[in-house]
């Protein structure tokens, strides 16, 4: 990220913490959630490195290659597993979007470090567009489903764990959103 390293600093914090609780979240007793947060624990991992201040670490040239062959993987993984459930879909487009990024560092004339240094234009804009469209909507869509309709009686959710509250998983996943929309910018 260009500018000062600070927002690049709290993007790392967020997309851990994220990462962290989502690593937290595969010790639900539902099988699908395991396997969703481990797909999101490794995009919020992912995102963290990515957002680390070039000033801090430059990222070794081969790393963006490697970054998109493990999303490409991913993104095909999470495709094959979109016919059980439609949040799969969104787990392939943000493991499309982190190729995406990857490839436009790749091949980013003068950024050797990593999307930290891309300075406009270098990625595809209709692309890009695209793809802040998509995070920008789920955004939205996410955190007007964490606003709860009406409160239920006594707090709701007391006995469930910390892997099988929904609304922490629906925070997780706005954070990563929009840390995906920052990150977008910047190409």
């Amino acid at each position: 990220m260009h500018g000062p390293a600070s927002p690049g600093w709290l993007l790392v914090a967020l997309c851990a913490a994220s990462g962290a609780y989502c690593l937290l979240r595969m010790r639900s007793g539902v099988e699908e959630q395991r396997r969703a947060a481990g797909s999101e624990a490794l995009m919020g991992f992912a995102m963290a490195a990515m957002a680390v201040p070039a000033a801090v670490f430059t990222p070794p040239a081969w790393a963006w290659p490697c970054y998109a062959a493990v999303f490409g993987v991913a993104a095909l993984h999470s495709l094959r597993r979109a016919r059980t459930s439609a949040h799969h879909l969104h787990h392939s487009v943000g493991s499309a979007a982190m190729v995406y990024m990857s490839v436009v560092m790749t091949l980013s004339p003068g950024s050797p470090g990593g999307h930290h240094h891309a300075h406009g234009g270098s990625g595809t804009p209709l692309l890009t567009g695209a793809l802040l469209l998509y995070f920008a909507g789920y955004v939205l869509l996410t955190g007007a489903r964490l606003v709860p309709a009406v409160a239920a009686p006594g707090g709701g959710g007391g006995g469930a764990g910390w892997g099988d509250r929904p609304e922490l998983a629906r925070a997780c996943r706005l954070s990563m959103g929009m840390a995906m929309v920052a990150m977008l910018l910047t190409l």
